[in-house]
């Protein structure tokens, strides 16, 4: 017996014992999930969000409208067809995120940036190429930076981080949801405000019933404009040295624009331009009741106000 014992001992010393398998754990149970998070950041690196196509396209936006803005004052040709460029981009930069599944955060707020501030710049053009309708045209661009900021800071706030701006409930607003959902009157709606406002800048130097300085004569017996420099018809000798320059003979060439096609332009892009502010006043009200119907969630969550007792 004791020679049998010897004999299992030594195979039990000599064969050596099978690890049992490891039990398996999920990604949940690691302590951060550190292989699981490794291979996942293995299979998916992260990307590069601002070389993203729509965002691509926005920088092209900026670009041609600092370009536009730089031919202003001048040439209103050239700058027409520049801002007029970056706004139909404006278009193509929303296909471009659904076609490539490239939609981001970073890519709508500076798409909304770019929008209020190019249409800022000309406004402020316009006043200044009209100053008696300065503080309409200030109040055009306080309209339109307040409505559009309130609505997304309320929809960061009250509707998440992951929820967007142009994701209007009907309950909430028909004439929102239907302006930010449906892509042919968004872009009408866009489309003729901007067309509207290129109008009245084409008008500031084809129009003698809206510049009249474009037929006064100074002082001095000259023909030219009385108007201040950087409007769009302060006279070239004040500006350029030589009138016989290119600027100053492309100042003068844009005195002499033809003004029926932009009052046409004006006429019929007015009603709906006007809808467009009608929208930003509806816009502006709502965010600002959205925000408030959160205050009062937060308040009575905190027992605000506190009833004191009467002494």
């Amino acid at each position: 017996m004791s020679s049998v014992r010897t004999r299992r001992q030594a195979a039990a010393i000599s064969t050596p014992k099978t690890p049992s398998p490891a039990p398996r754990m999920n990604g949940a149970a690691m302590k951060g999930n550190g292989s699981a998070v490794g291979r996942a950041k293995a299979d998916h690196p992260p990307e590069n969000i601002f070389l993203f196509w729509p965002n691509i396209i926005g920088y092209t936006r900026i670009v041609l409208a600092f370009a536009s803005l730089y031919y202003m004052p001048l040439h209103p040709r050239t700058c027409s067809l520049l801002y007029s460029i970056s706004c139909l981009l404006d278009a193509l930069d929303g296909y471009a995120a659904r076609r490539f599944e490239q939609s981001t955060r970073f890519g709508a707020v500076l798409d909304m940036v770019t929008d209020r501030c190019t249409t800022a710049c000309l406004l402020v053009f316009l006043a200044s190429a009209w100053p008696r309708w300065a503080l309409l045209f200030q109040g055009l661009i306080s309209l339109d930076l307040a409505s559009h900021y309130i609505h997304m800071y309320a929809t960061l706030i009250m509707g998440g981080s992951d929820q967007s701006h142009k994701k209007v409930d009907k309950s909430r607003s028909w004439i929102l949801n239907l302006y930010y959902t449906n892509k042919t009157v968004l872009f009408i709606f866009c489309c003729m405000n901007e067309v509207f406002f290129i109008a009245l800048y084409l008008l500031s130097f084809s129009s003698p019933l809206l510049s009249p300085s474009l037929l006064e004569v100074n002082r001095a017996g000259d023909a030219g404009s009385t108007l201040q420099p950087g409007t769009p018809s302060a006279p070239s000798a004040f500006i350029f040295s030589n009138p016989h320059s290119a600027a100053a003979l492309e100042l003068a060439r844009a005195n002499k624009m033809d003004s029926f096609w932009p009052w046409v332009i004006a006429g019929i892009s007015f009603p709906i331009m006007a809808g467009k502010q009608i929208i930003n006043v509806v816009q502006l009200v709502k965010a600002s009741r959205w925000l408030a119907e959160g205050d009062n969630e937060m308040r009575r969550a905190a027992g605000l106000p506190r009833k004191r007792s009467m002494k």
